[in-house]
């Protein structure tokens, strides 16, 4: 008996190159198909790719506990994961698949048959699916199961004739082929995305009221210390959706109905016709961990939702209005924040410009003083004005709180992760209470006396407040810790509490090395 230079007997090796042939044949199989998918759903002019409809489905599932976990690992690249995840997931299950089909094409079909139906029921079960949603999907399967035969007949000679050359190369010619017709498709899948590109091209030429001016106040001037104006491309995003809805302006209506007088529908150029505001607001994440990053502070331009909603006229036994998004998202927002003095507004510009794809162009809400899940709605399309015991929003059925009041917190910036020297060290960060304000803030080192740290200006009760304080640092390994107290002279809550539901507590805490 012949033996390989491993000393294995070419029979013995016989079954592992075909196993490891069949497995390349189901994952380039499964490959081509999600990239039919991206060109049907470019054609059909829906964002629901059979790893969108997937992802959708179980972002929609997903416990509480395990989306914080994905954002404590993955922080704002927590959809880039999952996207990945998928197609982990999925290649792998399709390895399997070649290695049933070379022997039995039924046994591996059926594995993607499954793969199918999962990705064909999450796009039906899609707010945003229409009436094209579930085609990209089918049309995924049906491919991949047609490329898998054809991998499978390429397969079966090899099984008693492994050495049959014509056979072998006819596998690498076919998986060459599909490999290159899957980038390919990919790349036409891209290009056949129209509305991307129209969206992108209505961004560039909207003329929008622009503020009197972009500069942000005085600041805290140290190394490591955040800027007060955070840039669009660093701003913190969390939502839902998988695939960012593309909605061209021109597109774009808003209906106010519900407990109303009067039922509004709104395009945008209404909108842009109304008095518009400027106003610098911070809006923080519920799943921020004390001392976290998803928070940020934009300059927002929009129009006055008080005087949209007082022309609908709510009605008096009203109290909240649900926001629905272009993908279906839902958030309940308390009424009365919407008509007091905070100035919620229904943005369509940050920091001077076009709101961002990812921040909710065309037009979203900005609510000062409540976590996004309770208010942020973007790519917002429908308002509700009606009451809290009478609908559920995307995540109070998820264990979330119902009303989201931000939380007064703080958090020190720099020295984060930095050996200093002996000597005058600059301590700074910052602190919020939306829509309360911050009156002062405090450090203390190795658990001695608190001391008093220098506020930066304060324009407003709705944005973050820096901070800053000298410490004359000696040798050794030291814990820094900062609270903050609220505009009424309250302290922040020292005790830890998770996220859910209502947001964390307790004081930031960092080690540093000096010397």
């Amino acid at each position: 008996m012949k033996q390989n230079r491993s000393g294995r007997s070419d029979t013995a090796a016989r079954p592992n190159v075909t196993r490891w042939r069949g497995a390349l044949g189901g994952v380039l199989s499964a490959l081509a198909g999600l990239a039919v998918g991206s060109v049907a759903a470019g054609i059909l002019g829906t964002p629901l790719t059979p790893v969108v409809a997937i992802g959708s489905a179980f972002i929609d599932r997903v416990p509480p506990w395990l989306k914080d976990l994905a954002i404590s690992w993955f922080g704002t690249h927590d959809k880039d994961a999952l996207r990945i995840g998928i197609l982990i997931v999925v290649s792998a299950l399709a390895a399997l698949g070649g290695v049933l089909a070379v022997r039995r094409y039924w046994a591996g079909a059926l594995i993607t048959v499954v793969l199918t139906v999962a990705a064909v029921i999450a796009a039906f079960t899609r707010a945003d699916a229409g009436q094209t949603g579930i085609l990209p999907s089918l049309l995924a399967g049906l491919t991949a199961l047609g490329i898998l035969r054809l991998f499978s007949r390429r397969l079966e000679p090899l099984i008693d004739f492994p050495d049959d050359g014509t056979s072998r190369r006819g596998f690498l010619q076919l998986g060459a082929g599909v490999a290159l017709g899957s980038v390919a498709a990919g790349l036409l899948g891209r290009v056949v995305s129209g509305n991307r590109a129209a969206v992108a091209d209505a961004r560039k030429t909207l003329n929008l009221p622009q503020p009197s001016s972009l500069d942000p106040p005085p600041g805290v001037q140290a190394d490591g210390a955040v800027p007060w104006a955070t840039p669009n491309d660093d701003f913190y995003r969390i939502d839902t959706a998988l695939s960012v809805p593309q909605i061209v302006p021109a597109d774009w209506k808003l209906r106010i109905h519900g407990m109303v007088d009067r039922e509004l529908t709104l395009t945008y150029d209404d909108l842009l016709k109304r008095p518009v505001i400027h106003k610098w607001v911070t809006l923080t994440c519920v799943s921020n961990e004390v001392g976290g990053d998803l928070i940020g502070n934009a300059l927002w331009s929009g129009v006055l939702l008080k005087d949209l909603l007082e022309e609908a006229g709510p009605a008096k036994n009203a109290d909240a209005i649900q926001s629905t998004s272009k993908d279906g998202f839902t958030a309940g927002t308390p009424l009365p924040t919407l008509l007091d003095d905070r100035q919620a507004m229904l943005a369509f510009a940050m920091n001077g410009q076009p709101l961002p794809v990812e921040h909710g162009f065309p037009v979203r809400i900005v609510v000062p003083g409540l976590y996004g899940y309770v208010s942020a709605t973007k790519w917002l399309v429908d308002i509700e004005v009606t009451r809290f015991d009478q609908f559920q929003a995307y995540w109070t059925p998820r264990g979330w709180s119902a009303l989201g009041p931000i939380k007064l917190s703080s958090r020190i910036d720099t020295p984060l992760g930095k050996k200093v020297e002996p000597g005058p060290v600059t301590v700074a960060g910052v602190a919020w209470d939306q829509h309360v304000g911050v009156s002062r803030v405090e450090v203390r080192v190795d658990g001695g006396p608190w001391q008093q740290a220098t506020l930066a200006t304060d324009p407003s009760i709705d944005t973050w407040r820096q901070w800053h304080w000298t410490w004359d640092a000696p040798r050794g390994q030291h814990l820094l810790q900062v609270r903050a107290f609220d505009g009424q002279g309250k302290p922040q809550i020292e005790s830890s509490a998770p996220p859910a539901p209502d947001g964390a507590t307790g004081l930031h805490t960092i080690s540093v090395k000096v010397g």
